[in-house]
């Protein structure tokens, strides 16, 4: 039997905001498209757009693009790809929310008003534009382990707080320029459109997010520093898109560094330093059956190989 690191399948992280007043209706055989193609991830659907990030074999990679691009409304549908030797998802999910990405702000439209996208070469100029002020989006454990260099992080526990972070610590007279990023773009999509209507003027974002940074610059002009969280199993990637040197602790869903899991307090499938003594001991309990019982599945898996 060929193990399945001989096999190199291909991520996909996707987004778009379009008007889907059917985005129910449009569950079902998108799921059923996806699992027919051996496809894992999840996927979501709101009347705003859809949002996902999955993975598969090439060709059943392409067969879902093909079948969302034939929808006039995603003909524009924005995507970048990776690859990774292991699925780094378990299963295949399409769900129904009330945002694809959640700031908690009604009447957030960014194909209504936008900030300026640009390009990787454009971004490391306003890097290193001194009038230029960079804001990292993202939420703070994910700035924690890597991040461009002057870049200024909201410390955010969840994007719900980034508005609170714009009316408290930003200000349009003040912050002439300003420039965002954030994982693949999708929350810059919506940041910039809350920063426009408070009064910012000269608002830009990373066009692609920092994947699509690392995918089209080349090291030497890369101004990166640290590796990517991902929302995957890989955890983090590095500057090749290849997995990172994390680990993510299942507990509390952080990114725990090799240095991390030297902690007394980290426990493989249970706690680390972030989460230790913050659960409750039920859910303690559970979370050691579910090691072992994964640790019986690898070893079952490891015996059929």
């Amino acid at each position: 039997m060929s193990s399945q690191s001989e096999t190199r399948y291909v991520v996909v992280a996707m987004y778009h905001f379009v008007g889907l007043d059917d985005f129910e209706d449009m569950k079902p055989p998108l799921l059923d498209l996806c699992i027919a193609n051996s496809l894992m991830g999840t996927i979501l659907l709101a009347r705003e757009g859809l949002n996902g990030t999955i993975a598969g074999p090439r060709q059943g990679i392409d067969n879902l693009l093909s079948y969302l691009q034939a929808d006039t409304r995603f003909t524009t549908l924005r995507y970048k790809e990776s690859y990774t030797d292991t699925l780094p998802f378990r299963r295949m999910k399409v769900r129904l929310k009330r945002e694809i990405v959640t700031m908690g702000v009604p009447d957030t439209d960014p194909g209504e008003l936008c900030g300026e996208r640009v390009d990787a070469k454009r971004w490391n100029e306003l890097l290193q534009d001194p009038d230029v002020l960079t804001i990292d989006t993202r939420n703070a454990y994910e700035c924690g382990i890597g991040t461009f260099e002057n870049a200024v992080s909201p410390n955010t526990e969840t994007f719900r707080e980034f508005p609170k972070f714009v009316d408290t610590e930003l200000d349009p007279q003040k912050h002439r320029k300003i420039a965002m990023f954030c994982t693949g773009g999708i929350r810059c999509e919506k940041a910039t459109n809350y920063l426009m209507k408070q009064g910012f003027k000269e608002v830009y974002h990373l066009d692609g997010g920092i994947l699509k940074y690392l995918e089209t610059v080349e090291k030497d002009e890369s101004l990166w520093q640290g590796e990517c969280f991902v929302f995957d199993d890989r955890v983090a990637v590095d500057e090749n898109q290849a997995p990172g040197s994390y680990e993510q602790c299942f507990a509390c869903r952080r990114p725990v560094s090799e240095s991390d899991r030297q902690s007394p307090h980290y426990q493989l499938g249970v706690s680390c330093h972030h989460c230790h003594g913050k659960h409750s001991a039920d859910k303690i309990s559970g979370l050691k059956e579910r090691q072992r019982q994964m640790e019986m599945a690898e070893r079952r898996q490891d015996q059929d190989d």
